[in-house]
Parts: structure tokens; sequence; C-alpha cells
């Protein structure tokens, strides 16, 4: 929800920082182990029950995730290897702060309580594979009450908020349940169109676009008649 909503407007806010660091040795795959490596503490301060350093940690992970793909775009570095790998070191980050979470819950709750950390992660990864494999059949499966951006600023919150952690962590598993549903929900009804009837649609659609260039072209290239 957040993605779609803010990622123009974040990007144009950190393309200046991306020229920045274009001036540096650094290539975007530095800032993406950086992040990792940041995540790493984080999930381990959390497991330890400090949860305002995890806090820190989390929100400086989540900058060099944040300008990775800006000072790709600069560098002009943008490849399908980079986004791969940029995606599944943020799995692993998220793995590791819901598993540092769960850390904490069995040392100082509930033990049984390790199951809702647990739970996000898995509701966390369906999703994420439904939109994998969604774009794998060329079907767009973006949007959702409960992305990664959400996801995270939802643990912040409970972080700063110890005392929110746990209905948090409830609230996170409702909607990326309900966010589970309608990525799956969209994906099925867009895979309803056959593929002979959805092979017309882009030809007529191909054909409306010729035309709107053809008669585009011909405004530009016309030339008026002069008066006698």
């Amino acid at each position: 929800m957040f993605d779609g909503t803010f990622r123009k407007p974040v990007d144009r806010a950190v393309k200046p920082i991306g020229a920045f660091l274009r001036k540096t040795k650094l290539t975007p795959d530095h800032l993406t182990i950086l992040g990792l490596l940041v995540g790493v503490g984080a999930a381990v301060a959390i497991g330890f029950g400090r949860l305002w350093l995890g806090l820190a940690l989390v929100i400086l992970a989540g900058l060099p995730d944040l300008l990775d793909g800006a000072l790709a775009k600069a560098t002009g570095t943008s490849s399908q290897r980079g986004a791969f790998f940029d995606s599944t070191v943020d799995r692993v980050t998220d793995s590791l702060l819901l598993g540092g979470i769960g850390w904490h819950f069995a040392l100082t709750e509930d033990p049984r309580l390790v199951l809702l950390p647990f739970a996000v992660a898995s509701m966390s990864s369906i999703i994420s594979y439904q939109r994998a494999k969604a774009e794998s059949l060329g079907i767009d499966a973006k949007g959702g009450l409960m992305e990664r951006a959400e996801r995270i600023i939802a643990i912040c919150i409970g972080l700063a908020f110890n005392v929110l952690l746990i209905p948090i962590l409830w609230l996170m598993l409702v909607l990326t349940t309900i966010t589970a549903v309608q990525r799956f929900a969209k994906v099925w009804k867009a895979a309803d169109v056959a593929p002979v009837t959805a092979a017309k649609i882009e030809m007529r659609r191909s054909r409306r676009q010729s035309r709107r260039v053809a008669r585009t072209e011909r405004r530009r290239t016309h030339v008026p008649r002069r008066k006698q």
C-alpha cells in the first residue's frame, strides 16, 4: 500500500543522494550487504531485549535498502541480478528480525508466543511467493494492506512501545493474511482470461496505439496551405 503510494516521491527525494554516492567507490551491492549486516545486529539486539537499540538498528538497516536503488540508477548499474539480490536480502532481513522477536519472547514472555512472529514470517513468505510466481506468469500481484514497508513500520512501532509489540504482531498476522487473500483473488481473476482472449485484447490495444502514433505523426508532418 505504502509502496504504491509513496514510491515515486521517495525515489525523487533520494535521487540527489544517489548522485552523491556515485562519487564514492560504493556499489549498490555494497549497500545491500551493509543493510543485511545492520539487520543482523538489530535481530541480535532485539533477541537480548535491547529493543530501543534494535529499533535504531532497524531504521539504520532501512537506509542502505532505500539508497541502493538510487545509487544503481545514478550509476546506470540497475540489473536483474541486483534486483534479485536485493529482494533476497530483504526476505532474509525480515526473517532475522522476526526471529529476534521470537527469541525475545522465548526469554521474557510465554514461550508459546514464539509461534506469533513465526506465523507472521510464514504469511509474509506466502505473499512474497505469490508476487514472484504471478510475475513469472506475466501477472501483476503488487498491492495489499500489509506489504514489506507496512511490516517494517509496524515492527518499529512495536519496538518503540514494548507494551504494543504483541498486539501489533497479532494485527500484522491478520493484515498479512488479508493481503495474501487479496493477492490470490487478484491473480486468480487476472489468470481467468484465456490466452487466446488475452492475445486478442493485446492485439486490439496494439492497433489502437499504432493508430494514435500515426495520427500524431500526420499532425506533426502536416504542412498548412499558403493563402493565394
